[in-house]
């Protein structure tokens, strides 16, 4: 079925910038005009561009984002088939290929996926139903008014007759394209997929080991790289003995590329190309020797920077990101006042699939399969790197084995297209894990220095943060940066949020829950000083700050068109989540053993609402395990489009963030990462998980919004508040394993 279909006004309403940027304290709509700056303009979306419904009444519907593991490829097609009124058996899913024109915008990162695409797949399921309709009620010759739909049919129940969508799709197609603003769209109780679990299209595959991630792509005549790069970031090659790389067996290639001058795009290096990986490995493990120019960078560590951090926090700081009231008045007059240094060190994203692209150059176009999060991007950074124009590059996504932001930055895509194009065969390029770990785009270490005052009564009265971070001339590095409203922000009568930014060489990105799942922690453990200083319930003291009432928001920068304006942290619908995660848990209720605590935490980002306890034991002075963890979230009125992916990834945001409590971190010494693969970067084990995690959603009048990013940043505080309870030990620096303590 070929139909012309015009989409909603616009498909870039997004809940951040999808490559991670300051997004913490609240949705900054001003992002909508990045993402049009960098993926072009709307574009009208059609709907045989994503439905096609065969005679025999099969319905293939395209998923259109990449699909990372947060199960896209099965809700937006999901959306599509809800207002279709499909039956779900005649359904199929395929990816598509990346084509902003036909497509609209297509990335993963951020939670776009579900605030972006809510109306327009849903419109486009809803169009095409009724230009089925149409054509039943003129081949009938009956109003249209007086046929409904039902499971891939269309019925006129006065005549008692029906006909199924593939009878009528040749000529629905010839109908006239009815006007998105006069359809009406589904009641939500009519719902029969959204809300409601549907399986992952590609899991019998997955659990078959048929290949389906872009580790798994292979076609005639390929070759297979590695590419080596300097151990200090910026480095660049001097000399390499590439003739003896050459004389190895199965090598075909060997040869120095030069940097792009984006190192977000082309880092200097070696590239090896051999008749298999593991020849090209073996090359340059046990042969290839290289003379590097280490360049400024080498001076650089994650020691220096904890030492600046302090020198730079007892001056004045860099830039005021909000004030309001006197807080080192009030500082004076209030009954207890608290002063902590916290700290959070460099991540890497360890994605299972480490990074990998492969490519075809002939005559001057070039094809890609990639495993990107943002293939737009990468196809542009490509195109300038090659010096050809971008239409000329055909891009075909593949599944990821997971990313949390690491492919937001197509770097091995642009490496594997220079190499494609100096050999003229189809290539693939992939890195091993320690190359994975030591030229990552790592999560920003930050360091914060705090004081909080309470007065006689336990109220909040004066808060104050000097941020050290990394940038530089007033600009935040990658997802390094702080909002001025960044919560307890407009809670607080007397506060001020500062920061001073510091240079550094080492390559930073976007991380699951960019910037928050760091935030979070300090913030949330501060909190919870203050609380105990107070004489207050830690739950009790949240939602006696929630309940004051808000100073103004920031104005948005000069010039931001109204519809673009920011939206507010709104204390309401995280007063509902506090609330119910304290009585599903049984927050003050529950008598625990010994040596055992609850702790608390909530955080908003990503349009999300989150608040999570954690019922955590230490034993033996070191010895922590979370019993089980509670995460109740607000996105909006549904819930979770597919609850079964909800709780998945809410699940896994819980272990996640337990990874990067416990045993994620990054060292820099010398301008080079310390760690190099999961023996010294352990992630969580099965046997340390929680017995339960209970997942809820509070369902509000809200539009729906995304998941993959908000569950994550709350655990971790709750785990170490937690602790705090038990042991009285405060923890204000991250990893845990540095401190001495391990997961029981």
């Amino acid at each position: 079925m070929e139909t012309t279909l015009v989409s909603r006004r616009s498909f870039l309403r997004a809940s951040v910038i999808a490559g991670g940027g300051m997004m913490l304290a609240y949705y900054i709509e001003p992002m909508e005009k990045v993402l049009a700056a960098q993926f072009g303009p709307p574009v009208t979306l059609l709907p045989a561009s994503f439905i096609t419904i065969a005679p025999d009444g099969v319905i293939t519907i395209i998923a259109k984002n990449p699909e990372i593991g947060q199960g896209v490829k099965v809700m937006l097609p999901m959306l599509i088939a809800e207002e279709l009124d499909a039956d779900w058996k005649d359904v199929r899913i395929e990816q598509g290929d990346l084509n902003p024109a036909k497509y609209g915008l297509q990335i993963a990162g951020g939670s776009t996926a579900t605030p972006i695409n809510w109306e327009p797949m849903r419109q486009l399921g809803a169009q095409c139903r009724q230009m089925l309709i149409g054509s039943a009620a003129q081949t009938w010759n009956v109003p249209e008014s007086e046929c409904t739909t039902t499971a891939s049919r269309v019925h006129h129940v006065a005549s008692k007759r029906s006909a199924t969508y593939g009878e009528l799709a040749s000529k629905a197609a010839t109908m006239p394209v009815p006007d998105p603003k006069t359809l009406k769209m589904k009641d939500p109780k009519d719902y029969r997929f959204i809300g409601h679990s549907m399986a992952n299209p590609d899991i019998k595959k997955i659990l078959t080991g048929k290949p389906v991630f872009g580790i798994d792509f292979t076609m005639p005549g390929m070759l297979y790289a590695n590419y080596e790069k300097c151990p200090v970031f910026g480095g660049k090659v001097v000399s390499a003995n590439l003739d003896e790389v050459k004389a190895q067996p199965g090598i075909r290639h060997a040869f120095v590329v030069e940097p792009s001058g984006d190192p977000s795009a082309l880092v200097g290096g070696v590239a090896i190309v051999a008749d298999s990986w593991y020849q090209a490995r073996h090359a340059r493990d046990n042969v290839l020797k290289v003379v590097w120019d280490e360049g400024p960078t080498a001076a650089q560590s994650s020691e220096l920077y904890a030492t600046t951090s302090v020198e730079m926090s007892k001056n004045d700081p860099g830039q005021t990101l909000r004030k309001d009231g006197d807080a080192d008045a009030a500082f004076g007059t209030a009954a207890h006042v608290v002063e902590a240094a916290y700290s959070y060190p460099f991540l890497s994203h360890v994605p299972l699939e480490p990074m990998n692209c492969s490519a075809y150059f002939k005559d001057g176009k070039l094809e890609v399969w990639a495993p990107s999060q943002t293939p737009a991007s990468g196809v542009g950074q490509t195109a300038k790197t090659l010096g050809i124009d971008q239409k000329d590059i055909t891009l075909h996504l593949t599944r990821m084995g997971g990313g949390f932001g690491r492919r937001l930055t197509n770097d091995y895509m642009v490496e594997v297209a220079v190499i494609a194009k100096q050999i003229g065969v189809p290539v693939k390029l992939l890195w091993t894990r320690e190359q994975d770990m030591a030229h990552d785009f790592y999560r920003p270490a930050g360091f914060h220095f705090l004081k909080g005052g309470v007065d006689a009564d336990g109220k909040l009265v004066a808060w104050r943060n000097h941020f050290v971070t990394f940038g530089e001339k007033g600009r935040f590095a990658q997802s390094a940066g702080l909002s001025g409203e960044e919560f307890p922000s407009r809670f607080v009568p007397n506060f001020s949020q500062l920061s001073s930014m510091m240079p550094s060489g080492v390559p930073m990105g976007a991380m699951r829950a960019p910037g928050s799942n760091a935030i979070a922690f300090v913030m949330q453990s501060f909190i919870d000083e203050l609380a105990h200083a107070a004489g207050k319930d830690p739950v009790q003291f949240r939602l006696d700050m929630l309940a004051n009432e808000p100073l103004p928001s920031a104005a948005p920068p000069p010039g931001t068109p109204v519809a673009f304006a920011p939206v507010p942290f709104d204390a309401a619908r995280m007063r509902g989540v506090l609330t119910t995660v304290a009585e599903r848990s049984g927050w003050g209720k529950t008598k625990l053993p010994k040596d055992t605590a609850m702790g608390v935490a909530f955080h908003f980002s990503h349009r999300g609402y989150f608040a999570e306890v954690a019922e955590v034991s230490v034993t033996g002075g070191t010895n922590v395990k979370v019993h089980k963890a509670w995460v109740v979230g607000d996105i909006g009125s549904v819930g979770g489009i597919n609850p079964t992916a909800a709780e998945n990834i809410s699940q896994g945001a819980v272990i996640e963030a337990m990874s990067h409590a416990m045993g994620y971190e990054i060292v820099i010494d010398k301008g080079r990462a310390v760690q190099s693969n999961f023996h010294q970067y352990p992630p969580l084990r099965l046997t340390q998980a929680p017995r339960e995690i209970d997942i809820f959603f509070v369902k509000t009048d809200n539009p729906p919004t995304g998941l993959g990013e908000p569950a994550l940043p709350p655990m971790i505080p709750a785990i170490t508040n937690a602790m705090f309870a038990v042991t009285g030990k405060r923890i204000r620096s991250l990893p845990l394993s540095t401190q001495g303590y391990s997961w029981a």
